[in-house]
């Protein structure tokens, strides 16, 4: 079947990941070709790293051979970025989240249907063993009905502008906030697991602090407040009657508390990091009715963590990795071919922006929101650790394998 040729826009920290999976993943649908960047030396470094052509983002967008952008740039410019691509013709798959505010993303997801093109979003570590193990047990019925859910973030950086390092002006945009850079994760896997949510409540703010490293600028100055929460919490109410809760916390301390618990009538499953794929201690963990302890439950499907010990390629530190971002791209192309829908969807990257921007509005409201948007749950992934499982798990109908 013919490749599907990519594109990165954005060589910054985190296009390393996805171009490694994509560059090294054996994925043979995927053909990335080039990438692109404001800052030159960005792109060229990355692109002599991955054996691809160095491009402008011109380049890029009239290739009439590239199919699927990738946008990595800054949430900031997601919106101009993602629209330059869908008008340029090409489907785009973008870095959390789709954008910055419900109504923006959802310009992009009209624009995207108005051209017939697919648009999708991070993150994708839904994908990964872990919470597609936990998606098997949760549809297996190994903890019955689900009932509520427990999950949260809690970080120790000031709202983006990190204590340890010295200060940073790019901070500040909308959307640049814990509550979006974090909570799509926390979205993403509880959807994978219990289906679209109805309706949010929610409290949110920015907690006023001052600046305590020394080495910044404005050391014992109030921290800039900046348009969205540092701290939030979210109630959900899933369409299947599951209750949730989700918060965000970027006034805490490290290190960096991650957690996702799911409560049934039969069972709880302790869940490992939703920022992760599953593995070096980010298991999945259940204990059923009439046990006192909880036993970590072997992986049913592939894409877990790499060994984080094993150098990068550029041999020095990379943003995750020693993870799988990137496979929903991987998905999306073979979507592509075989004319199918792709999981990581349009509609389920604009729930996620939906309900981020639902708990400030009913903080700001004192209403409980019924939510617009209903996606479909993501097709789990075939079962498999063996032979070519990763095309086995991504392509629904296996004829690859």
């Amino acid at each position: 079947m013919k490749p599907v040729k990519v594109a990165v826009i954005g060589s910054g920290a985190i296009s390393y990941i996805y171009m490694n999976t994509l560059k090294n993943g054996g994925f043979s649908i995927i053909d990335l070709v080039g990438c692109a960047d404001k800052i030159p030396e960005r792109s060229a470094a990355r692109a002599a790293l991955f054996g691809v052509r160095d491009m402008t983002v011109e380049e890029i967008l009239n290739d009439p051979e590239i199919e699927i952008v990738l946008n990595c740039t800054n949430i900031a410019a997601h919106h101009e970025v993602s629209e330059q691509i869908l008008r340029a013709g090409k489907h785009v798959y973008s870095e959390k989240s789709m954008d910055t505010s419900f109504a923006a993303a959802k310009e992009l997801y009209d624009l995207a249907a108005s051209k017939n093109l697919r648009i999708g979003a991070a993150p994708d570590c839904y994908m990964g063993a872990a919470y597609q193990t936990a998606r098997k047990l949760v549809d297996d019925g190994w903890i019955g009905e689900p009932l509520f859910a427990n999950a949260f973030c809690y970080r120790g950086y000031n709202a983006h502008e990190r204590d340890t390092e010295p200060a940073n002006p790019t901070f500040g945009a909308p959307g640049t906030s814990i509550h979006y850079d974090m909570s799509g994760y926390y979205y993403n896997v509880l959807i994978n697991m219990l289906g679209p949510v109805h309706r949010v409540s929610g409290f949110s703010r920015f907690f006023e602090r001052i600046h305590t490293n020394p080495r910044h600028e404005k050391y014992k100055q109030p921290l800039r407040k900046l348009p969205s929460s540092s701290l939030s919490m979210g109630l959900l109410e899933f369409h299947n009657g599951t209750y949730a809760n989700v918060t965000m916390v970027a006034d805490g301390t490290g290190p960096e508390i991650p957690r996702v618990e799911l409560f049934g009538t039969h069972g709880v499953l302790y869940l490992p990091d939703p920022n992760c794929f599953g593995g070096y201690c980010n298991d999945v963990m259940l204990k059923r009715i009439g046990s006192n302890t909880f036993e970590k439950i072997p992986f049913t499907h592939t894409f877990a963590d790499t060994d984080p010990s094993i150098p990068t390629l550029s041999g020095n530190y990379e943003a995750c990795f020693n993870s799988h971002r990137g496979v929903a791209v991987v998905d999306m192309a073979w979507a592509i071919r075989r004319n199918r829908p792709h999981r990581s969807s349009a509609e389920l990257a604009l729930h996620a922006v939906e309900i981020a921007n639902a708990i400030d509005t009913s903080n700001e409201t004192n209403q409980t929101l019924l939510l617009t948007t209903k996606p479909e749950r993501p097709a789990p992934l075939a079962p498999g650790l063996f032979g070519r499982s990763a095309e086995m798990s991504i392509d629904t109908d296996g004829a690859d394998a």
